[in-house]
């Protein structure tokens, strides 16, 4: 690491997906199309939820914020990423753009975590306690829960974030990994880190547990009020608004469970990379279609506003036309 002896900062570059040009190539596509496909999905939900004053409901607001969280999850991620796999891992970082990265994945992926958790509490309200539900999950209620999402993302993501740029790092720089995930960076250090490795677990548990249990623990209860419901079309319109959330938190949390609890010397470098593509690239794609697929009021809202985008878009149409066709009579004339 001559650059770093001369300059005194650490550089790193990441591990390539492939050392086959054609091969980084297709991959590169691969995730570009899905870092956009994202971005459109998640902007489209946001926007929906915004314009459309049928869905200015807790429910929806906080749609509306986890589209804004995953927004600003891949754009954390993807872009390095990309710009590392033209670069075929030639590209460095250094260590403080490393460790903003890694501070900013953590936030908004620990604020994802207990964001899906209030969610859940949201539709345990809802369905176990209808009729006090707008006196249970009020608008200020809402804005706090939110803060608190953020708020402990932001305690979770700076002691591990200042842990891991106190490492010493020395002889090795390549991150086997297309991102600097904290296991990864972990490995590249010659010291004992055993300490680390405990923080990064109970930040974990933290992160990830504690969520998912609170998460069981709501939907215990919604099963076991929906099996006392005897309404056909009440449990049919309970299970649709439920199974979005729960496909969400199976693929949020399933993920994040091999990664981040387990120990640090069972971590399988190939394995961390393949299941972070999951999370970082597939999951934020998946998340609007997979709510607007499965709720009708969303489609309908969407269809709507595709509507007014386009309607307002006619009369620009029909102007250009006219203006075209009196340049043309003039020009004859």
């Amino acid at each position: 690491m001559e650059e770093e002896n001369q300059t005194g900062v650490v550089y790193f570059h990441f591990h390539p997906f492939s050392t086959d040009p054609a091969a980084a190539h297709l991959i590169f596509v691969v995730l570009l199309l899905l870092f956009l496909g994202s971005l459109v999905g998640n902007i489209t939900i946001g926007l929906t939820i915004w314009r459309d004053h049928s869905l200015h409901t807790p429910m929806y607001f906080f749609l509306f914020v986890l589209a804004m969280l995953e927004i600003g999850y891949s754009t954390n991620i993807a872009p390095l990423t990309l710009a590392s796999i033209l670069s075929m891992g030639q590209m460095l970082i250094s260590l403080p753009a490393c460790g903003t990265q890694m501070f900013f994945f953590v936030l908004l992926g620990g604020s994802d975590c207990v964001l899906l958790a209030v969610m859940a509490y949201d539709r345990y309200v809802a369905i176990c306690h209808p009729l006090h539900y707008n006196l249970i999950v009020s608008w200020q209620l809402c804005g706090q829960m939110t803060l608190g999402s953020l708020g402990l993302g932001f305690l979770l993501s700076l002691p591990l974030t200042i842990l891991n740029c106190r490492l010493p790092f020395c002889g090795r720089s390549e991150i086997y990994h297309f991102f600097c995930d904290m296991p990864a960076v972990m490995r590249l250090a010659c010291a004992d880190t055993r300490v680390y490795e405990a923080a990064v677990y109970a930040i974990g548990v933290a992160a990830v547990a504690v969520p998912f249990l609170l998460i069981c623990l709501s939907y215990s209860c919604i099963v076991a009020t929906l099996l006392r419901m005897n309404s056909a079309k009440g449990k049919h319109r309970a299970f649709s608004t439920c199974s979005s959330h729960l496909i969400v938190v199976l693929l949020q949390y399933g993920s994040c469970t091999l990664i981040y609890l387990r120990p640090i010397s069972s971590y399988s470098p190939e394995e961390g990379q393949a299941v972070s593509v999951v999370y970082t690239f597939f999951s934020p794609l998946l998340n609007p279609l997979i709510y607007s697929i499965r709720n009708q009021e969303v489609t309908d809202a969407v269809r709507r506003l595709l509507a007014r985008m386009c309607w307002f878009r006619k009369p620009e149409i029909f102007f250009a036309r006219k203006n075209t066709a009196q340049t043309r009579s003039s020009g004859m004339i």
